[in-house]
């Protein structure tokens, strides 16, 4: 009975660290890619009407939704869907509340249910992130402004050292310098699951285009990026191999 005792009270206890939350958050990113406006619209119906509305049921808010500057005259358009979870758990839970909830099935048949000749998008990616120690959650803009831009950027890195090592920077003195500067970033990301890998993502706003190549011509200016940018313990230099920056405004049915 006490073999039974010790062995009920170690599963009770393996199970509360097992289910114990974490202390940051984790990003989906959904990349829809589309090739002309009746994708776009498509989507953008699905995402309003079915998809955010069917994970504000469960519980997920400050959903942000982007669409490039370039979609007008781009080949291949996309809108960008990021979605906080309070854990990996949680996220991996979400799909089969969504995929079983009968709302969300009836809002989302034409695009779930599009033929071949009229498909909805031509292809989905998702990028999972794991929160930065410096910034553990997401910090969700206060109040909407149709003019403000979102700067989606992702480093690529050759090695996971120098990867590492790029993080490191980020949050021993990069995110302070941003912060000091108003760069106010909605995340920052270590990409645990995605196509390109090792990188990390991150997205500062900006009032408007001029005001976002301003800012950046400070903080290229600043005195302590320049010292730890050349500093040799960072590699700064090798740390990166690639770089994307993508420039957005957020859809209109978008939380932010």
């Amino acid at each position: 009975m006490k073999i039974i005792c010790l062995f009920f009270s170690l599963f009770t206890l393996s199970q509360s660290i097992y289910s114990k939350p974490t202390n940051k958050d984790f990003y989906q990113l959904r990349v829809y890619h589309l090739k002309d406006d009746n994708q776009v619209n498509m989507t953008d119906n699905f995402l309003k009407n079915a998809y955010l509305p069917a994970l504000h049921r469960f519980g997920i808010k400050n959903i942000g939704v982007f669409k490039p500057l370039a979609n007008d005259t781009a080949s291949d358009k996309r809108i960008y869907v990021l979605i906080p979870f309070s854990s990996s758990e949680q996220w991996v839970a979400i799909s089969d509340k969504i995929n079983n909830d009968a709302a969300f099935n009836a809002g989302a048949k034409d695009f779930l249910a599009a033929d071949s000749k009229t498909p909805s998008f031509v292809r989905m990616e998702s990028i999972l992130m794991e929160a930065f120690p410096k910034q553990t959650h997401l910090v969700f803009p206060k109040q909407k402004n149709p003019e403000r831009i979102f700067e989606l950027r992702s480093y690529e890195s050759p090695t996971i050292h120098l990867a590492k090592k790029k993080m490191d920077m980020f949050n021993k003195d990069e995110i302070n310098i941003f912060n000091r500067l108003g760069f106010d970033p909605v995340f920052y990301g270590k990409v645990v699951s995605g196509s390109r890998m090792p990188n990390l993502m991150y997205l500062p706003i900006f009032k408007n285009v001029d005001d976002r190549n301003a800012q950046w011509k400070v903080f290229g200016n600043d005195a302590k990026w320049k010292e730890i940018s050349t500093d040799p313990a960072n590699e700064n230099n090798v740390s990166v191999s690639h770089i994307d920056s993508i420039l957005m405004h957020a859809a209109d049915y978008s939380d932010y």
